[in-house]
């Protein structure tokens, strides 16, 4: 059923009592009643709407719920299966003139109820919730992998669970734990716990896709000559040769120092960006020689 507004659907507001709400329902249920329009389709869709607006708002949690998170989000949480468990048909039409709520509610809403429990209805089995967490994860257990344990609440109780962190994950990364979610009504599974990893930020290395990216900063005399440069990769670092009159901005790249991204067999590579040192001050020798250069051309 599309979602709709059920205080909209019984004509009453949000500080309605559950008397009003009740009253409200059952004059509509009397004249949307299927028995009473035969072969009319908007009335039997007109009545389907009141009834399940009236299984949620009758119920104190559902309507706590539906009230906090609006139409989408309750509806994320509940499935039409959720919102008529525990539904008194039998009470909801009672001494209303009208054939038998359960009757009626198993011929139109057809095979997702069974017969039985207390009400005359019994939900089909049904999976737990799906639940989802966050977790840090160091930028370095990111690229290369590691385990981590993962402390969690489920069904009031608290869970610790030891996590592989699978290496190449990004930021926004979720990893599936299977049965660590709710708990499944009418002998259903268990859902799912999500992990959303959110990946620190790391004081050297940026990463995009599979490439990481370093900077690193060389005398200007070292532009002009060239020199050697350690330079660090996940692996330990790397010697790797400057060339002399490098222009400041250019990356320098180091083949297969990246990382392996999730699902591929291919590493990125390492760049590294090289700026160029300008002096805040100079010694009275410096500025001499600098000033030499300059008469110099250079």
């Amino acid at each position: 059923m599309a979602q709709t507004d059920y205080y909209k659907a019984l004509g009453v507001d949000k500080n309605a009592t559950p008397e009003e709400i009740k009253k409200a329902f059952r004059k509509l249920a009397v004249k949307y009643h299927p028995d009473r329009n035969p072969g009319d389709k908007a009335s039997e869709d007109k009545f389907k709407e009141i009834n399940e607006a009236y299984a949620v708002l009758s119920d104190a949690k559902k309507k706590e719920e539906y009230d906090t998170f609006g139409s989408s989000g309750f509806h994320r949480q509940y499935s039409q299966e959720d919102i008529f468990r525990g539904f008194d048909f039998g009470n909801a039409y009672k001494d209303m003139g009208a054939g038998g709520g359960e009757d009626i509610f198993s011929r139109l809403f057809g095979g997702a109820f069974g017969r039985g429990g207390r009400n005359g209805f019994r939900a089909a089995p049904q999976k737990g919730a799906d639940h989802e967490m966050e977790t840090d994860v160091s930028f370095r257990d990111a690229a290369l992998g590691a385990e981590k344990l993962v402390a969690f609440r489920r069904n009031g109780k608290r869970e610790e669970l030891k996590v592989k962190i699978p290496a190449g994950v990004e930021n926004g990364s979720k990893i599936r734990i299977a049965g660590k979610g709710g708990q499944g009504e009418g002998g259903g599974p268990q859902g799912d716990l999500y992990l959303i990893i959110r990946v620190l930020a790391d004081p050297v290395f940026t990463r995009e896709g599979g490439d990481l990216f370093v900077e690193r900063s060389i005398p200007f005399s070292a532009a002009c000559l060239g020199t050697s440069l350690d330079v660090p990769t996940l692996e330990g670092d790397k010697r790797i040769k400057v060339p002399a009159g490098i222009q400041a901005g250019t990356k320098i790249r180091l083949k297969g120092c990246g990382v392996k991204p999730l699902g591929s067999n291919t590493k990125g590579d390492l760049y590294v960006k090289v700026t160029i040192q300008v002096p805040g001050s100079l010694s009275a020798e410096q500025k001499r020689l600098v000033e030499e250069l300059a008469g110099n051309g250079l």
